[in-house]
């Protein structure tokens, strides 16, 4: 971190506060993803530093804890061996913002009824209570989202929203608040709620601080959808996937319910309902899935004009692309390229 942003900021500070410090207490076990609970610790972690780099505070802001059933060395989903240095089963209190990191394997996040139990016990003890990722089928299973908003990663909302049918399950979003409880999406989401917390906590400026420090957004612009693909609604009867894939092989050509009906040899209003019916979107909602789809590989493989993007993916207008990807990605498409574009980072060399 340079030295000039702390002195920026820490000039407009004149005397360190005390303030008692926050125990964050971050719950992993076997399987657990890496990224799930480093990220949101990295966030506090930068955040001590950079408070008393700057002289904000006399002390550290965050006492960071790492739980586990017991103390000791645990494997995470990618191999990599990490210490957690207290059991869960040490707090019955004192505990001001607990997160609850996710995995890829849920089944592993929900095989220990001990630690549902304490779960239970100590969520009304707590300030907040963070899901990230997966995390948030571990909330479900112990009844504390039920009647909520919530979200996870977006590969496994549908099976938290058939699982647990009280939540009300929005995939698009990276993280949601709901009182004291809030979860985020897909695995760095987490970063983005951290810095929300942090934010929250000693105000925008250290927040922002971190953010930079990070390389991150501190307000992330869309929804996890920018970082998924659409086209998951595929279809299971043969002559209904064969027009899907002949859809996706010819987006420039005229796509209207009425030219599909007659491929079908259906009449538009059977074939809507049918194809609704069999995939859950309407025929027009997949074909401006499938081209936002197209569009976004070219877009991040390629150095096409914006104008030309729209051609190849069947849009032909520019401006009715731009409108499709801030509909469905909360994102124009020049903005998705630089954000997420092949492009996007270099690497400077000095002579």
């Amino acid at each position: 971190m340079n030295s000039t942003g702390l002195e920026a900021y820490s000039s407009t500070k004149h005397h360190p506060l005390e303030l008692p410090a926050r125990t964050v207490g971050i719950i992993i076990y076997p399987g657990v993803e890496i990224i799930d609970f480093t990220g949101p610790m990295e966030v506090f972690s930068f955040a001590n530093t950079e408070a008393m780099r700057a002289g904000l505070y006399r002390h550290s802001p965050y006492v960071i804890e790492v739980l586990a059933t017991t103390p000791g060395t645990i494997m995470t989903s990618c191999g990599l061996q990490v210490i957690a240095t207290r059991s869960y089963l040490d707090y019955e209190s004192g505990i001001d913002t607990l997160i609850i990191a996710g995995t890829t394997n849920v089944d592993c996040l929900l095989a220990d009824p001990a630690l549902q139990t304490w779960l239970k016990h100590i969520a009304s003890r707590v300030r907040r209570l963070i899901s990230v990722c997966t995390g948030a089928f571990l909330l479900a299973e112990c009844g504390l989202l039920d009647g909520l908003s919530a979200t996870t990663h977006w590969a496994f909302c549908e099976r938290l929203a058939e699982t647990y049918p009280k939540i009300n399950v929005e995939p698009d979003r990276i993280f949601i608040k709901a009182g004291t409880i809030a979860t985020s999406g897909g695995i760095t989401s987490g970063i983005d709620l951290a810095l929300a917390l942090l934010e929250e906590d000693l105000g925008s400026e250290l927040a922002l601080l971190v953010a930079r420090y990070l390389v991150m957004f501190l307000k992330r612009p869309g929804g996890q959808s920018q970082f998924s693909a659409y086209l998951v609604s595929e279809a299971v009867r043969p002559e209904l996937k064969e027009l899907q894939a002949w859809i996706l092989i010819h987006l420039t050509e005229d796509l209207r319910v009425e030219q599909l009906a007659e491929r079908m040899c259906m009449s538009p209003r059977h074939f809507a309902r049918y194809f609704l019916q069999e995939t859950g979107l309407t025929p027009a909602k997949f074909v401006e899935l499938a081209r936002i789809d197209a569009a976004r590989h070219y877009l991040l493989s390629s150095q096409l004009p914006i104008e030309t993007v729209a051609d190849k993916t069947g849009f032909n207008d520019p401006e009715r692309m731009r409108r499709a990807f801030i509909r469905k990605l909360g994102v124009n498409p020049k903005d998705y390229r630089e954000r997420f574009g092949k492009n996007t980072y270099t690497i400077e060399t000095v002579s």
